[in-house]
């Protein structure tokens, strides 16, 4: 199915701007020091010599889903490395809403590329506009 320019490019704008925070905002600068990483590992219950990990499986994530080809497995793993992201800020009692936000935006900017994406999640009519005076439309 076709998507229109317009749509294609805002998708493409979020599916940057996502990998762009995941990437350079959240993971690479795991890899460094910086004031108060020690409190902050301390408070999420997290031992310092796991960041590295938590910062290659971020990136990694974050790369599949800018890759055309893979976008979808990598939205779907990285839905699963915000859903930890969101437990452990819940769990100590932080604001958790910005890794869901960081989630729906992600898929948000694949959907918009990939009509595909709102055929599975809305079922076949998602894409279709809905005609006013039609047993759909309520009207």
């Amino acid at each position: 199915m076709h998507v229109s320019r317009k749509r294609w490019t805002t998708g493409w704008v979020l599916t940057v701007l996502v990998g762009l925070f995941m990437i350079g905002a959240s993971g690479i600068p795991k890899f460094f020091d910086f004031p108060g990483k020690d409190e902050m590992m301390a408070k999420l219950g997290l031992p310092l010599e796991l960041i590295p990990t938590i910062a290659a499986l971020e990136i990694t994530v974050t790369l599949i889903y800018l890759i055309p080809r893979t976008s979808f497995l990598g939205a779907i793993l990285m839905t699963g490395y915000l859903g930890g992201a969101i437990l452990t800020h819940f769990r100590v009692g932080e604001p958790w809403y910005f890794p869901l936000i960081i989630g729906i935006v992600a898929w948000l900017g694949i959907a918009l590329r990939r009509s595909e994406i709102l055929k599975l999640a809305f079922g076949p009519c998602a894409n279709q506009p809905i005609k006013r005076g039609t047993k759909e439309s309520g009207r």
